[in-house]
Order: structure tokens, then sequence, then C-alpha cells
């Protein structure tokens, strides 16, 4: 991913985000502003993925943690090719759409589990950690790796105040879960004003007392993001936190930088400036960059060139998938390990 097409996917995330919650006149739009390149660069160089295949057992989890940050979620999953449409996005925050407030599992493809309560999605984060390890101790033999997918999560300042992050944590450390990577979004901001009013700890010190390996970087810098991510991958015996401070609500002209942005639509007016800062016409709503497409098209092209309709060997096997698995169904008896079989 170059730079180029991180800032093309930046800007297409703000957009939608803004307009989005604009016209259903609620939301949360401070972290999806902030993380909106983060989020790209996961989704489109770190994540081994294929939105036309959105149940392939082998691929990256991504958790929201910060479930109220959700149109990030759903930009990033339009963007990137998942069967959830512009009108999807128009419609969010309504009633039995794809777009509820907060990510809903099943609503939509792409979706890994429901995150509301703060705290929740870092938790089952672990537990879908812990399933892969339990299906590569399954499935995985010495001549090949059936199963190696990473689980991948945004967690916010919420998130850290919760007594269940600290909880499934240490589980998580105590287990020694490397495949497991959480991004933390340090904005220093809540709903009501500067986290240091309520939370004053010193996250870092806390995950690596839960043998956790720690790194700190800002949200936009992509090259340091990359080699962290490379770090975290080196270390399989530890589950990693990526510290990264990012601005709530960049690129809002007024309310950037502050608690006002975090949640709420930001206004008519104030969309209308942000939109003439950025260069696209005020007019103009659910803008998504050309050059983010284009980013994407390729991609797909990419994942699809290696990855079957089924369990991807990420060696270059190919492996199938049972039909029950594939229609949410499974056996009471649990699974032989004879229903996964090379194709």
């Amino acid at each position: 991913m170059n730079v180029s097409a991180f800032d093309a996917i930046g800007l297409s995330v703000r957009l939608l985000t803004v307009d989005a919650i604009e016209k259903a006149n609620s939301g949360h739009p401070g972290l999806p502003l902030g993380c909106a390149e983060l989020g790209g660069f996961i989704f489109g160089e770190v994540m081994s993925h294929y939105p036309q295949d959105p149940i392939w057992v082998n691929r990256d989890r991504f958790i929201l943690s910060a479930g109220h940050g959700s149109m990030l979620l759903y930009a990033l999953l339009h963007l990137s090719g998942y069967d959830l449409g512009l009108e999807d996005l128009k419609r969010f925050r309504t009633l039995h759409s794809k777009t509820p407030g907060h990510p809903e599992y099943g609503a939509a493809p792409g979706i890994e589990t429901t995150t509301g309560p703060l705290g929740q999605g870092f938790g089952n984060a672990v537990g879908i950690a812990i399933a892969e390890r339990m299906l590569a101790a399954q499935f995985n033999t010495t001549a090949r790796s059936v199963i190696d997918h990473y689980t991948y999560v945004l967690a916010g300042d919420g998130d850290m105040m919760e007594g269940v992050v600290y909880e499934t944590a240490s589980l998580a450390g105590h287990l020694g879960l490397g495949k497991l990577i959480v991004f933390y979004d340090d904005n220093q901001l809540s709903i009501d004003g500067a986290t240091s009013l309520t939370f004053s700890e010193d996250v870092m010190a806390r995950f690596a007392a839960c043998n956790w390996q720690t790194f700190a970087c800002s949200a936009y810098d992509i090259e340091e993001l990359r080699r962290l991510v490379r770090k975290a991958k080196n270390d399989s015996t530890r589950p990693t936190l990526i510290k990264v401070r990012s601005v709530m609500g960049k690129g809002s002209p007024s309310f950037a930088g502050t608690h006002r942005v975090h949640s709420g639509a930001l206004g008519a007016d104030e969309l209308r400036k942000m939109k003439q800062a950025m260069g696209v016409s005020p007019d103009r709503e659910f803008y998504v960059a050309e050059e983010a497409v284009e980013f994407f098209r390729t991609r797909n092209r990419e994942w699809k060139a290696h990855t079957t309709r089924g369990v991807r060997n990420s060696r270059g096997g190919r492996w199938r998938i049972p039909t029950a698995w594939r229609s949410g169904r499974r056996s009471s008896g649990g699974t032989d390990r004879r229903t996964i079989s090379r194709a």
C-alpha cells in the first residue's frame, strides 16, 4: 500500500462516515475520523481475507471492540468489496438495516462478532484467538498448516477501562496467543472530556505485566505501523498491543481533537467546511475516491488468486470446507477432523 492509496482510503472513510451520521442524525464520528487511515491499512495491507468469500475458514479476523465507531467498519467493508453497498450505508442506524448503530453479528458479511458494551469485543477476540489455536492443534500437521490466521482488534480507551479487558488480556498473555494483535486507539478523549478526568493508569505497563509485547506509534505513520506489525508477528509466543496516537475527529475543521466530535452529527455547516477543506464539493454526498476503489479492486484480484472457496493453506494448499459449516450448521456431536479434507 502506497501513501497515496492510504490517503485516498482515509478520505473516503471520513466522508462516508460523516454523511451517514448526518443522514441518521445519530452516531459516533470521532473514532472513524481519527482511525480512517489505520483501518485502511489493516483491511488493505495487513489482513489476509477475501471479501467475496467472507466465511472462508482461514481468513484473518477483525474485531472493532470500540463498536460505537461502527461507521469505520461499515465504510471499510464497503470499500474493500464486501456485500455492503452505498444504499446500506445510507440506511445507517435505521430499523432492519445491515448497518445498525453498533456492529451485529449476522447483520452484514465481515462482521465477526457483536460489539456493543465496551470491552466485550476485546474479550470475544481473545476467544477467537483461542479457537484458532485449538483448530491449528487439531488440524495442522508437520507437513501442512491448514489453520494459521490472525485476529486483529481495534480498541479504545473505553475498552481499556473495562474489567473484562484486564481479565481476558491476562488469559491471552498466559496462553501466549501470538496471533492476537490489538491496536489501541489512544486519542486521550472520552464522550465527556479528556480521559485524564477518570483514567490515568499505564496501560502499556499493565499489558507488559500480562506477558504482552507492547509498542507505540502514530496512527498516521504507515511505515512505522508496517514495521511494528512485522515485529508483532516475529514473536509467536506473546500477543501484541500496539498503542496508536490518533486525533479524534481528524478532518473536522472545528471539532477535531475535542470531545464534541465523539458522538452526534457534525451539522450541515461543519460538513460543508470539512468537504471544502478536503477538496470535495460540499454538495457531494457519500463520496468515494476513485483511487481507493481501484486500490481495493486490485487487492481483490490478488486475494482471489491465492484463495479458494473454502479453507486455504497460506502455503498454497487447497482445502475443502464442509457444507454444514458454510450454511452455518454444525452437528451436535462436534467436528470430526476428517470433515476438512484436501480438494
